[in-house]
């Protein structure tokens, strides 16, 4: 399990970000809202995201500079077959958070709920 932690740990986020942008278009959402969510999340303006993923930060560097949301620890429940208010690595936690944001909106959750209004 280290290994693919290690793995992901050292993933640029723009590599996953297109990823995100399909599964949620498919249901009918946008490329803002994703950025919404991860604006919420990090407190990255559109600006720093894109800078972001232009320079290819991996999720290792690109959580080290966030400033996670005080309310993130409210996102509860499964992805990826963990409960994120378990998983015990840090980084991990964040990069699953972000996962489970993208998640709950895909999945019908109201913008105002997926962001802990």
């Amino acid at each position: 399990m280290a290994d693919r932690s290690q793995k992901i740990f050292a993933m640029p986020v723009a590599k996953v970000y297109p990823l995100y942008v399909t599964k949620l278009e498919r249901k009918g959402h946008t490329t803002a809202e994703l950025n919404e969510i991860i604006e919420w999340l990090t407190g990255f303006n559109e600006a720093q995201l894109e800078a972001h993923l232009k320079d290819d930060t991996t999720f290792e560097d690109f959580f080290a500079t966030a400033h996670l949301n005080p309310k993130a620890s409210e996102i509860t429940g499964v992805i990826c077959g963990m409960r994120v208010e378990e998983i015990d690595d840090p980084l991990m936690q964040k990069i699953r958070y972000l996962d489970k944001l993208v998640d709950e909106l895909y999945k019908g959750k109201k913008m105002e709920k997926v962001l802990r209004a």
